[in-house]
């Protein structure tokens, strides 16, 4: 009877002392945080568990988005055994033990047996294949939780029997609610910017949310124990009334907090684009990591390189649109962090190449003339002769194929009358655009002069 006691009296301290992510699990569906697509109202993995009804199912999701407590609610409301293993330092013996008590169980109460498998990228083929039996058979219902993409780590038999569900990273309301709740636990309150800073930081993942809310409360309450000594030396503060205020978090963080508002994301994106057409890398680079350490949407910087690859560097360099093209496609085939690699190559190559806004110029005088008073009738020589009844309306007659040419090239007009000495491109000296002009030199398409049609260039970024 003492032991029991005893053992009581351990667990509740232990449950004391826990971290707060794990007093703050859920005992209920309700009372889980994000995932609604899965575990909203009518949704498929709600289902399974409130019927009692789960197969195998395989967790994947980023660190801190519920994986454990899901396993762990399960546990708490299916009518099965519930057995627990870290693939980290479980053997197959571990595993061979653990089927047999399975059979055991089955065969003498008709009980089922659920097994939690924690990290099961972690399992080698061996061990995966000492559970597939059990597993194909339904004597173990297996919840494999893993980071990390099961299509490569799971074993394809093992993945095949099971259901996977893809947890995703918990959303900036859903932090803010598991924040809330931690205040409460912790008996604290704290600012909202303390808060937003928090969640900012937190990157989906609600476990580090919630150590770092803990370590912010904890250096708040020996402030107001301080503040509190120096009121009155004999008055015990018992950590009523404390207050989390941003630089608790700052410090809780280890990074100051960058102020980094509506006003400061199109500054700082004015700065970025700036910096890279004023040809400095290390400027371009700065601003990049600000915007990355802020949380800025990298997709949303990507689209800018791309844009800035035509706008301010153009034919001086059509490598760059290539360059940006390709950290733009990283970003969503490769993700953060890895893609800052990307993203940041892409700015060091654009600051790097010559510049030059004739392409930007040149579109934007042939849009003057585009939407100036004139027919804009296509010449008859450059129309469609293809279908059947064209040539009788004198569709293509007259035209030269450039190619019956040795030059590949030969003089004839292309727009129509009202704009047919208009000059729009008239490339620059810097970089590949020199080669071009060459080019245009060569065939007679600089003849016009380059006043004709241009317009000043611009140095606004949009």
């Amino acid at each position: 009877m003492s032991g029991d006691l005893f053992a009581s009296a351990a667990t509740e301290r232990l449950a004391r002392r826990a971290p707060l992510a794990d007093r703050l699990r859920p005992t209920r569906l309700d009372d889980v945080v994000g995932q609604e697509h899965l575990l909203g109202p009518g949704r498929p993995l709600r289902r399974l568990i409130e019927a009692d009804r789960l197969s195998s199912v395989v967790l994947w999701g980023p660190p801190g988005t519920g994986k454990t407590s899901l396993a762990r609610l399960i546990a708490r409301v299916t009518a099965q055994e519930f057995a627990e293993l870290s693939a980290v330092n479980a053997s197959v013996k571990d595993v061979r033990e653990l089927v047999a008590s399975a059979k055991a169980r089955l065969g003498e109460r008709d009980v089922g047996t659920i097994l939690f498998l924690d990290e099961v990228h972690r399992f080698n083929k061996a061990q995966q294949d000492a559970l597939l039996p059990s597993v194909e058979s339904g004597l173990l219902i297996l919840i494999g939780a893993t980071t990390e993409n099961p299509y490569f780590e799971v074993n394809a038999p093992l993945l095949s029997r099971s259901t996977l569900f893809r947890l995703e990273p918990l959303g900036p309301e859903a932090l803010r609610r598991l924040l809330e709740r931690g205040l409460d636990v912790e008996g604290v309150e704290a600012d909202d910017e303390a808060l937003d800073l928090l969640v900012d930081r937190a990157a989906g993942d609600g476990r580090h949310a919630l150590t770092s809310l803990e370590v912010a409360a904890a250096l708040a309450a020996g402030r107001a124990a301080d503040q509190a000594a120096e009121q009155a030396a004999d008055q015990v503060h018992d950590g009523a009334g404390t207050r989390v205020v941003l630089a608790d978090a700052e410090a809780a963080l280890g990074t100051k907090a960058l102020r980094y508002g509506r006003d400061a994301h199109y500054d700082v994106i004015s700065a970025f684009i700036k910096s890279i057409r004023g040809s400095d890398p290390d400027a371009g680079l700065y601003w990049l990591a600000r915007m990355l350490d802020v949380g800025e949407d990298a997709r949303f910087i990507a689209r800018r390189l791309v844009i800035l690859a035509s706008e301010d560097v153009g034919m001086a360099d059509p490598m760059g649109l290539v360059v940006a093209d390709a950290a733009a496609r990283a970003v969503e085939f490769v993700g953060l962090p890895e893609a800052k690699l990307n993203l940041a190559q892409a700015v060091v190559h654009l600051a790097t190449a010559p510049k030059s806004n004739r392409v930007t110029a040149a579109l934007g005088a042939a849009e003057g003339d585009a939407r100036a008073a004139g027919t804009g009738e296509v010449p008859m020589h450059l129309r469609d002769a293809h279908y059947r009844g064209a040539a009788k309306l004198g569709h293509g007659e007259g035209y030269d194929y450039p190619h019956d040419h040795p030059e590949g090239w030969v003089e004839q007009r292309h727009r129509p009358p009202e704009v047919d000495g208009r000059r729009y491109y008239d490339p620059s000296t810097h970089g590949f655009e020199q080669e071009v002009a060459e080019r245009m030199r060569s065939t007679h398409l600089s003849e016009q002069g380059p006043e004709q049609g241009r317009v000043e260039e611009d140095a606004d970024d949009g």
